[in-house]
């Protein structure tokens, strides 16, 4: 899943007359919305390939209130490779969280439901679906952010090895740096996470994950690239390794 980020505009001191205070101070709006489209030539999560290595379109909307809370919503096309017979073509994310900075810190915790519709043969018993609550801290350093962040899933069937054993839970840690270039609008990102196991999600233990990207950002657009690699096995029906180190491009566009 992603998270569209929210802004909000800072307030100006007032001078001059009154009209020009009331101009230039005018609160923001209580309720925010933003999105997002972009197109990924593939879809990572927490490193491993969710497309077979394939071309992924994704967007997401996401509406905030002035007291912290949001509530979000994110797609993202997929290839839930289980057999060739059976593949999951969408993933749906379905969020609801607080979100508050205090001092250059943010603090976030909430909860996020995943969706995958799809066609199940008959007698399949199998689940897909999951929820996984998170919370994140994350403090600012002049142009470079440091995030922080846990997400626990508690045990659910979907979690099961192969999704049709016994019920597993799963933890995800997670630390993730961002700098912007003064002057430029290039961005560079840095992460490493360790999903712990045995889960669905683990690859039956654990593993580590991490990657190093960059962007560039024009207008409402920005163009990405990363590096992404784990250091765990995940073999598809196709013969793939979705776990393989990659390079992955994107274009997006904010809205």
């Amino acid at each position: 899943m992603r998270f569209s980020t929210i802004s909000l505009s800072a307030l100006m001191l007032a001078s001059a007359t009154p009209a020009f205070a009331q101009e230039e101070t005018a609160p923001p709006p209580p309720i925010t919305i933003n999105g997002s489209a972009t197109i990924v030539t593939d879809y990572r999560f927490r490193g491993i390939s969710q497309t077979d290595k394939n071309i992924a379109v994704q967007g997401g909307i996401t509406i905030s209130h002035e007291s912290g809370f949001y509530v979000s919503a994110w797609g993202s096309s997929v290839s839930n490779y289980v057999t060739a017979a059976v593949t999951g073509t969408q993933e749906l994310d379905l969020i609801a969280g607080f979100k508050k900075t205090w001092n250059g810190t943010t603090f976030d915790i909430g909860a996020l439901y995943y969706v995958y519709p799809k066609t199940k043969l008959a007698g399949d018993n199998s689940s897909s679906d999951f929820i996984e609550p998170y919370v994140s801290v994350a403090h600012t350093f002049g142009p470079v952010t440091a995030k922080a962040t846990a997400n626990y899933a508690p045990k659910q069937k979907a979690l099961a090895l192969d999704q049709i054993g016994p019920k597993e839970d799963n933890l995800y840690l997670a630390g993730d740096l961002s700098a912007a270039i003064p002057g430029t609008p290039i961005g560079l990102t840095g992460h490493l996470g360790h999903t712990f196991g045995p889960s669905w999600l683990s690859i039956g233990k654990e593993y580590t994950d991490w990657g190093l990207g960059a962007t560039v950002t024009y207008k409402a657009l920005t163009f990405g690239v990363q590096y992404v690699d784990t250091d765990g096995d995940f073999i598809t029906y196709t013969g793939k390794n979705a776990s393989k180190a990659g390079v992955v491009g994107s274009v997006g566009v904010s809205f």
